[in-house]
């Protein structure tokens, strides 16, 4: 069975973050692993507060993954201070990673800022060159390149870190087109879902590329393969909690009641 691993910070809600990663690693037919960078009390209405993984606990956490199970991608998401950000780019160097996806958390769906300023330019400088790609949303975009015009920003990036982008049109008012490039272009293009339950939509995307990268698939492939993935576990419009739901990621997993013996 292939593997994958989730760097990123913990959803105590359970609809983004590492919680929303593994759901979506098992939906994909991968084994999931995880490294936690960051406790978060949060829940659909905002984030209440966020408590760093200490740098020691998270080499920790990165050396007994990759000396035990190596992962066949990884997914990088929440990372909020510069010190574990070159913690992380240090490792994966070491154990030469491979199919890295960078999902540059910045902004969580409720508005609600989750990384440092000064760990922007860290993000930039140390993880960027590593990854396979990106994922950046549209205010993301503005804050990495200082453009929201999802083509050029992309091609900026491209040309600057020399990794592919994947940048993403969910924050757009009328559809959900998102824009590739790697040295070459291509839109893939989806309907938009009548919903307000988006919250982990960006870490559901990422990890769904990384699952598929892991098995395989090539770049353009596991976009599209994640774009379909994301599409089903919109559209059933889960609709829990007060303010912006989590996405129903089992929608095409069969439930199995288990019947237990005396």
């Amino acid at each position: 069975m292939k593997t994958a691993l989730t760097i990123a910070g913990s959803d105590s809600s359970g609809g983004a973050g590492i919680q929303a990663d593994l759901k979506t690693f098992l939906a994909n037919g991968v084994y999931g692993m995880s490294v936690i960078t960051a406790l978060t009390a949060q829940n659909t209405c905002g984030v209440r507060s966020v408590l760093n993984s200490t740098p020691e606990f998270l080499c920790d956490q990165l050396d007994a993954v990759f000396e035990d199970i190596f992962p066949d991608a990884i997914k990088i998401g929440m990372v909020s201070s510069a010190k574990l950000i070159e913690i992380i780019a240090a490792k994966l160097k070491f154990y030469g990673a491979k199919n890295i996806v960078v999902d540059p958390v910045m902004i969580a769906t409720s508005g609600a800022k989750l990384i440092d300023d000064d760990a922007v330019n860290t993000l930039k400088a140390k993880l960027f060159p590593l990854a396979t790609i990106l994922t950046p949303n549209i205010p993301e975009l503005e804050v990495i390149a200082a453009d929201n015009n999802m083509e050029r920003a992309a091609q900026k990036i491209f040309a600057e870190y020399g990794c592919a982008v994947l940048a993403k049109g969910g924050h757009g008012h009328n559809d959900a087109n998102d824009y590739l490039f790697n040295g070459a272009g291509q839109w893939f293009y989806g309907k938009k879902i009548d919903t307000l339950n988006t919250h982990g939509t960006g870490c559901t995307l990422s990890s769904a590329i990384a699952a598929n990268l892991a098995k395989g698939y090539d770049l353009k492939a596991s976009v599209g393969r994640a774009k379909s993935y994301l599409t089903g576990a919109l559209s059933t419009d889960l609709n829990l909690g007060k303010g912006s739901g989590p996405l129903n990621h089992g929608f095409n997993l069969r439930g199995v009641d288990f019947v237990g013996g005396d």
